[in-house]
């Protein structure tokens, strides 16, 4: 009878530690790959790069900013670049494609 409960404990035991592994290892890399745009759609991304900042702010433009508008300012162009960056690489080789090879010749 003993040996079955240590069993059922040592079972319920790794089962509990397992499953919190689990959870730690999926917020990790959750928050490791959300760290660029957490969160932030496309849309929105393209409404925080297009807004102009308020008139009553010039004092604090001199001084570069705030610092939660420029942490968002660089979320939104990472989130942009995150999407569209796969997008452009394609165009870019499609253009290259299209033009042929062109060596860059050098004289000396």
């Amino acid at each position: 009878m003993a040996h079955r409960l240590v069993t059922q404990v040592v079972i319920i035991g790794s089962r509990i530690i397992g499953r919190s592994f689990a959870a730690a290892y999926k917020q990790a890399q959750a928050s490791s790959q959300g760290l660029l745009g957490a969160g932030m759609t496309l849309e929105e991304a393209c409404k925080i790069l297009n807004v102009k900042p308020p008139k009553g702010g010039q004092a604090n433009a001199e001084e570069g900013g705030s610092f939660y508008l420029q942490s968002k300012v660089v979320r939104a162009k990472e989130r942009l670049d995150r999407e569209l960056g796969p997008i452009r690489e394609k165009l870019e080789q499609d253009a290259e494609v299209k033009e042929g090879f062109k060596p860059k010749i050098y004289k000396d």
